[in-house]
C-alpha cells in the first residue's frame, strides 16, 4: 500500500461514525449488513448514514451489493489486511524476538 492510498483509508476511519460502522461491519462478517440496518443500529439518520458509507466505500474498506431495494455492505478484508501490514512494515525492524505481539517466547511475530 502506498502512502497516500493509507492517508486517504485512515481518513475515512477518522471520524466517529465511520468508526462505528466499520466495527459493526466488523463484528457482522462476511454477511455484511443494509444501509437502513446500520442506520437504525447506530441510530445515524439514513441521509448522514449514505455519506459514511459513500466515504468508507470511496476508501476502499467496503464495498456494496444491491439486493433487490437494498443495498448491502460488506468489510473488504483484504483492504484491511494491507493497511495493516503497511501499519506494522518492519514493526521489529529486523528483530522479531522483540516484537511485543509474540504470543509466547518461542512463537515468530505475528506481523513480520
Amino acid at each position: 500500500m502506498e502512502l497516500k492510498m493509507a492517508v486517504q483509508t485512515l481518513t475515512a476511519l477518522a471520524q466517529e461514525s465511520r468508526l462505528e460502522v466499520f466495527r459493526l461491519l466488523v463484528k457482522n462478517g462476511a454477511e455484511g449488513l443494509c444501509a437502513g440496518d446500520l442506520s437504525r443500529a447506530l441510530e445515524i439518520p439514513k441521509p448522514t448514514m449514505s455519506f459514511h458509507l459513500k466515504e468508507l466505500n470511496s476508501s476502499g474498506l467496503i464495498d456494496s451489493e444491491r439486493i433487490g431495494r437494498s443495498i448491502k455492505y460488506r468489510l473488504r478484508n483484504e483492504k484491511m489486511r494491507e493497511l495493516m501490514l503497511f501499519l506494522s512494515e518492519d514493526c521489529c525492524q529486523g528483530h522479531p524476538e522483540l516484537c511485543l505481539s509474540r504470543g509466547t517466547e518461542n512463537e515468530a511475530c505475528s506481523i513480520c
